[in-house]
Formats: C-alpha cells, sequence, structure tokens
C-alpha cells in the first residue's frame, strides 16, 4: 500500500496528508479499477521516461546537423533510430510519426556536405 500511495504522489502530486481531495473522491471502486489505476501509472511513467530517451537522442542527432558534422549525425541517428522505433512498438509515438522523423533527419543529414 505504501508504494501505491508514492506512485500516487509521483504521478498526481496528491499528499498524504489530504485523505479526501479531488482524486480520492473519484478513486475506483472495484478491484480491476483500482489495479488498471496502478497499471496506468506504472505505464504512464515508463512512457514518460521513453519519451525522455528518444527527444536527448533526436537533440544529439540535431546538435551533429548543426555542427555540419556527418559523422557525428550519422552515428547519432544510428543510436536514435532504434529507440525511436521500440517507442512506436510500444505505444508512446505513432509509427508514421518515427518513419517520418527517421526520413527526414536521413534526408538532412545526406545534405551535409561531407
Amino acid at each position: 500500500m505504501a508504494c501505491y500511495w508514492q506512485l500516487l504522489m509521483e504521478i498526481w502530486c496528491i499528499s498524504p496528508f489530504e485523505p479526501f481531495s479531488d482524486q480520492d473522491r473519484y478513486m475506483a471502486n472495484t478491484q480491476s479499477a483500482k489495479k488498471a489505476t496502478r497499471v496506468s501509472a506504472r505505464r504512464a511513467t515508463i512512457n514518460k521516461n521513453r519519451t525522455s530517451m528518444v527527444r536527448s537522442a533526436l537533440r544529439k542527432v540535431e546538435e551533429a546537423i548543426s555542427a555540419g558534422n556527418q559523422q557525428a549525425a550519422l552515428a547519432a541517428l544510428q543510436t536514435a533510430e532504434p529507440q525511436l522505433m521500440r517507442g512506436a512498438q510500444k505505444g508512446v509515438f505513432h509509427k508514421n510519426t518515427a518513419s517520418r522523423k527517421v526520413s527526414r533527419l536521413t534526408h538532412r543529414i545526406r545534405a551535409i556536405k561531407a
């Protein structure tokens, strides 16, 4: 039960000293709905982490492109592409969005004069 409250405090900023906040008023009643709430909170943290990792990887590619370093940009893209596609596979991003980002970055990298 302590882990459940910690998750709620992290996700929804609920204070344990306010037992009758708006979130508590609308808490789930059935066991399956309570479990769905726990799973949803857990998946939200995982998705947030995955999104952050992908954005960091894409930022490294963008920095290499803006610096004009084609080799560094290719290396950064090779590490960013699997993360982006895995995010699409897990449902964090749409698969067309991931493919579009990879395609546009690839074209921009090829446009850099080596």
